[in-house]
């Protein structure tokens, strides 16, 4: 007899089915699949077909997509199949800006807290690896959580730290904001009493003049980011290793597209050797398009020469291609996004420095995309833009600012004007508070506005900004953006300045695609796009608010290869990868987001909570929410836990 989860199951299935129908197919309607996914709730974002149940693939790209009936057509005697078991699936997730190179050079070292929801459990990750890391290694934590994820609400002091690794070094990046520093790490790096102070930070000295290990940005982050390049290096071997550790992390979480946003020490083309191999090898399982960050103050013009000579915009393939210049475009125009610290004012040569870089990239046709965190930033680099227009069209570039926290009306309007886009990124999940104590709870409601960016019909997508000064996680992201709290648990944007479940997704799916100059190839599900998908845990349209930060990937498909499976789907994967490199690797005990190689150890927060998000409700019931594993193994004094809880009006018994 079917359960009553059933049958809402196959109500709700049906209602969101719609009208399916198979989208044309390139050619003869009967040509044969390579892969066939069947049976599913299938969101395509194509307005014309918006839900299906099946898709076909034929050379990385969809073939058809429709009814499973229609799909099974195109199977033929070596067609792979897939049962979807009735499981939503979307489009694959696009980050707008991520640090994915750079993060990939260095990501099997790194000590993850992304996700950790206690600073005892992150501690405890701290002491074992800080015993398993052979000198003259480091143990770091370089960025990507914020001390309000915690449930103590504070960061460990450095005399904490201290006593857990008296010897080794050890570098905390929090956000951009500041770093900690053991005695054994100020010992590497040589600073003493005698390190002059540096320009835009602080070493926070002793009464003595000693450095006590707490290094801030004020408001420049440089002095974090110099002292962070200090640290030994990766192997070139190691690092191709850990840029695959890194892709497999995103693709666990459904991402399978990103934009590189270039990134301070991550010079071109040096710094591109790995990826440059893993795409000759047919290895990358991220869809990347990379812009090129000038990295030197005063130089930055010469860069740029240099490379609009060198590059050729758009250059490489459908896996790693050349996307323009930035975020950085001239150093004079970098605000720095330290909420804790008054808003930097720009030099006056910023409009100078500016025009000369901006002249060259659109006489040479390069998009570019630009790091602007506030208002007066981006109000000062559209004098410019405006000026270059007068004489050099800027019609048809693809050209955007980053970020736009604090971005105003009269700035979208000129963006609009120009034909230029606003990326955004969850960096307020993560700095919200902040932003609140310095500039009050009003001024946070729409920090940055998204909602009002798409009002008007500016171009806009969604993105990280991953792995320093925010989550790689996509989901947080997208929790982010609909349900406005941080990752604190703090309400910063109202629902009306919110985003809806779909919107939300096609900000981090098609909208993304202008971004790169791809659109009409990937984004959607639909025929002659990217077979690329993702199937998450659970419905991302039914499950709870507090359920999507927390939701991953079952099965997630890049150009029609199943580049991750888990669950029901653990068989299809095809990705291979040897055990991180090298052997004492943070990535091999704690694996990534929320420590989640460690069910029993640090994740075991994170994945009770995913675990929770499986019940299946249509909603939390009153009394457990939707822990009912723990309300049914709770000591109480009866004899059906499921019976006495069911009497008092608890919906547990629905499941």
């Amino acid at each position: 007899m079917p359960t009553r989860r059933t049958l809402l199951q196959a109500a709700s299935a049906l209602a969101l089915l719609g009208p399916a129908r198979a989208t044309p197919t390139p050619g003869d309607a009967q040509v044969t699949a390579d892969l066939i996914l069947h049976s599913g709730l299938v969101t395509t974002l194509d307005r014309t077909n918006p839900a299906a149940e099946a898709v076909a693939v034929k050379d990385g790209t969809f073939l058809a997509v429709g009814r499973t009936a229609d799909i099974m057509a195109h199977r033929g005697h070596d067609t792979r199949v897939i049962d979807l078991k009735g499981r939503r699936v979307l489009p694959g997730l696009i980050d707008n800006h991520l640090h994915i190179i750079r993060g990939g050079l260095n990501f099997n070292m790194e000590l993850r807290w992304d996700g950790v929801r206690s600073l005892a459990d992150a501690m405890d990750m701290l002491k074992r690896q800080v015993a398993a890391t052979p000198p003259p290694q480091w143990v770091r934590v370089v960025g990507g959580f914020t001390e309000h994820q915690f449930q103590e609400k504070r960061l460990p002091t450095i005399e904490e730290i201290n006593a857990l690794a008296p010897d080794t070094p050890v570098f905390l990046l929090h956000l951009y904001d500041r770093a900690l520093l053991n005695a054994a790490a100020l010992r590497a790096v040589g600073y003493d009493r005698d390190t002059p102070a540096p320009h835009g930070g602080e070493i926070t000295r002793d009464a003595k003049g000693h450095p006590t290990g707490l290094l801030l940005a004020k408001p420049n982050a440089a002095i974090l980011y110099a002292t962070l390049a200090k640290g030994p290096k990766l192997p070139f071997d190691h690092q191709v290793n850990s840029t695959r550790h890194f892709m497999r992390e995103l693709n666990r979480l459904g991402v399978t597209g990103a934009i590189d946003a270039g990134g301070g020490f991550q010079n071109y083309p040096d710094d591109y050797a790995v990826i440059q191999k893993l795409s000759d090898e047919k290895q990358l399982t991220v869809r990347l398009a990379y812009n090129l960050f000038t990295q030197k103050p005063k130089e930055e013009k010469a860069d740029f020469l240099n490379w609009t000579a060198t590059s050729n915009y758009k250059q490489g393939d459908d896996y790693f291609r050349h996307n323009g210049a930035g975020e950085m475009l001239v150093f004079s125009a970098a605000d720095f996004e330290d909420f804790r610290v008054e808003r930097p004012d720009m030099p006056p040569d910023l409009e100078g420095d500016l025009e000369g870089v901006v002249r060259v990239l659109a006489e040479n046709r390069w998009p570019w995309r630009m790091h602007a965190t506030y208002d007066e930033t981006i109000s000062r680099a559209l004098d410019v833009f405006e000026r270059v227009n007068e004489d050099i069209p800027l019609e048809g570039l693809n050209w955007f600012f980053d970020h736009a926290e604090t971005i105003s009306d009269r700035s979208i309007d000129r963006i609009a004007a120009l034909g230029g886009g606003i990326a955004v990124q969850h960096r307020m999940a993560f700095q919200g508070e902040y932003f609140v104590e310095r500039y009050g709870l009003g001024a946070a409601e729409a920090t940055p506005p998204a909602a009002r960016i798409l009002e008007k019909g500016v171009k806009t997508s969604a993105g990280t900004d991953a792995t320093r000064v925010a989550s790689y996680n996509p989901w947080v992201s997208l929790a982010w953006l609909i349900t406005g709290r941080t990752v604190g648990g703090m309400r910063i944007t109202p629902q009306r300045n919110c985003l809806d479940r779909e919107t939300a997704l096609r900000m981090w799916t098609e909208n993304g695609t202008w971004f790169s100059n791809e659109e009409g190839r990937k984004g959607r599900i639909e025929a002659g796009q990217f077979a690329d998908l993702v199937v998450p845990s659970k419905d991302f349209f039914s499950c709870a608010d507090d359920e999507i930060s927390h939701l991953t990937a079952d099965l997630t498909m890049v150009g029609g290869r199943v580049v991750y499976g888990a669950g029901d789907f653990a068989a299809e994967d095809e990705t291979d990868i040897p055990p991180a490199m090298p052997d004492w690797s943070p990535v091999r005990t704690f694996k990534g987001y929320g420590a989640w190689g460690e069910p029993e150890g640090a994740g075991r927060q994170s994945l009770r909570r995913a675990a929770i998000s499986t019940c299946g409700c249509a909603s939390a019931c009153g009394v457990h929410g939707h822990d009912h594993a723990g309300a049914w193994t709770s000591q109480l004094p009866i004899a059906d836990l499921k019976s006495f809880w069911g009497a008092l009006g608890c919906a547990c018994w629905a499941v």
